[in-house]
């Protein structure tokens, strides 16, 4: 396909995604693939054995799950997309489909940032507050919490997101990119708007830095706590206990700062789609290997569930 002939006349936006031979594409088809299906199996493993595992209907792991059933949704709202793309030859998304992947992709990065200093919380109360901790982190609380950073999280960018779809277009409408992300999107509006490029800037910004602030202190506190414990097995419990999260959340916040707190400087195009790659396909495949690897406990369940 000549895209740059037949750009004009399209009906939506054309995600370049990674150009290669045919013989490339297939091969990105496969590996891919391979990916998606790992990253369902992983997450949806951890799912199950919190379900099944009486032992796992607690406030930590009832998190977890929830969790990965986010990193499903969030790998689902990308990678299909991308999947049919290197099989196409248009490669050809329409505005309908641009708009609502946006708001997916972004409204669940939301969810996973609210979720992430959830969990934090979660720790804190635990390891700095056990006395009051079955009291204060109730099943009831634990859920208000999690139905919290799903609403939050779906509201968050859902004003700017409607304002930015009626913004008109101009020029070739191709998108180097393998999703629809703002900082190419503004670069095709007819005319730059200041007042919504700042709006998208300010809400990833505090989307980010208030998550990560509360993150910070929820495990600073916890560090502080740890330290007085006497007994060298009690730290290393505690510490067992905060290393997968705090692993997580290294991998998710150190790809995604560099990406959207400012959503439209200047960027290169391979070094956005590598880090946006890293931080939305690759951290959902791998967080279910860090959160298994290091709790005994999610260890057993899912040996236990695979032997079933």
């Amino acid at each position: 396909m000549n895209i740059s002939n037949n750009s004009s006349t399209i009906t939506g936006f054309i995600l370049l995604g990674f150009p290669c031979s045919r013989q490339g594409q297939v091969l990105l088809f496969m590996v891919f693939f391979v990916v998606y299906l790992l990253t369902l199996m992983g997450n949806g493993s951890i799912i199950c054995a919190v379900h099944w595992d009486q032992r796992l209907h607690t406030p930590m792991y009832i998190l977890l799950a929830n969790f990965s059933f986010l990193e499903i949704w969030y790998v689902t709202s990308t990678v299909p997309n991308m999947l049919a793309n290197f099989l196409s030859d248009d490669k050809v998304i329409s505005f309908s489909g641009c708009f609502l992947q946006y708001y997916f992709f972004f409204s669940l990065g939301a969810v996973e940032c609210f979720l992430l200093a959830v969990m934090a919380f979660d720790r804190y109360l635990a390891i700095c507050q056990p006395l009051h901790y079955p009291t204060v982190m109730t099943g009831h609380f634990c859920t208000n919490l999690i139905v919290s950073c799903w609403v939050l999280g779906f509201l968050w960018f859902f004003i700017p997101i409607i304002v930015f779809s009626q913004m008109s277009f101009c020029g070739s409408r191709i998108i180097d990119h393998f999703l629809c992300d703002p900082g190419p999107l503004l670069a095709l509006t007819c005319s730059r708007v200041p007042v919504i490029e700042l709006t998208s800037s300010t809400l990833s910004s505090l989307l980010l830095f208030i998550p990560f602030l509360c993150i910070m202190v929820s495990y600073g506190l916890v560090l502080r706590a740890v330290l007085r414990v006497p007994l060298a097995a009690g730290r290393r419990k505690a510490f067992s206990t905060c290393g997968s999260h705090l692993a997580v959340v290294s991998l998710f916040y150190g790809s995604v700062m560099v990406m959207y707190v400012s959503p439209t400087s200047e960027h290169k195009a391979g070094m956005q789609k590598m880090v946006t790659l890293f931080y939305s396909v690759v951290t959902p495949l791998i967080n279910p290997v860090i959160y298994s690897l290091r709790n005994k406990d999610m260890k057993h369940a899912i040996k236990k569930l695979f032997r079933t």
